[in-house]
C-alpha cells in the first residue's frame, strides 16, 4: 500500500547525457552530465547539467563531467554523486514531505569485459547518497515504465545490483 506513494526513477547514465524519468508520471529530465564548481573563495556547485555552461565564462569556475573517463564511466564519484542527487531533486519537486525514491539505474555502453564491480558499486553507492532509498542497477535494452513499476525486468538483460 505505501508503496504506492514511493516514485520509481529510472536513470540512464553515459557521458554524454543523463537522463531521468519518472515511471509514474512519465516526466522526464534529460541533459549534458556536467557540472558547475566554483574554487574561490570555497569550492562550491553553482550550476548542475544545462545551467552549468551558463557560469563556463566565470574565471573561477570549472566545468566538469562526472561521467566522463577513458577507463570507466565514473571519474569523480562526489562530483557524480552532487549531479545526480540535483536531477533526483529536481524530479522530486521541492516539497519538505518529497518520498526517497526507488532508482534503477542503467548505464549505457558495454564495456569490453563489462562493468566491472567498483564500477557497479560506485553507481549503487552514488545513487543512495543522492537520496534513493532502493537502487538496482540494470545492463540490457532501454526499459519501459510498466517493467520499472513492477520490477520484472526482461530476460535479455542484467540485474547488476
Amino acid at each position: 500500500m505505501l508503496s504506492s506513494f514511493i516514485p520509481v526513477f529510472y536513470v540512464q547514465l553515459s557521458p554524454h547525457r543523463l537522463t531521468v524519468r519518472n515511471a509514474k508520471t512519465g516526466e522526464t529530465l534529460s541533459e549534458i552530465p556536467e557540472v558547475a564548481i566554483a574554487r574561490a573563495p570555497k569550492t562550491s556547485y553553482v550550476g548542475f547539467g544545462a545551467e552549468a555552461r551558463l557560469h563556463k565564462t566565470m574565471p573561477s569556475v570549472e566545468i566538469t563531467n562526472p561521467f566522463a573517463h577513458p577507463r570507466s564511466l565514473v571519474s569523480d564519484f562526489t562530483v557524480g554523486e552532487q549531479l545526480l542527487k540535483a536531477f533526483l531533486r529536481r524530479m522530486a519537486g521541492s516539497s519538505i514531505f518529497a518520498v526517497s525514491p526507488k532508482v534503477v539505474l542503467h548505464p549505457l555502453g558495454d564495456p569490453e569485459g563489462g562493468f566491472t564491480q567498483i564500477e557497479i558499486r560506485a553507481l549503487r553507492e552514488m545513487a543512495m547518497g543522492a537520496g534513493a532509498q532502493k537502487v538496482v542497477i540494470w545492463q540490457g535494452r532501454a526499459l519501459n515504465d510498466e517493467e520499472l513499476l513492477s520490477g520484472k525486468f526482461p530476460n535479455n538483460g542484467y540485474v547488476l545490483s
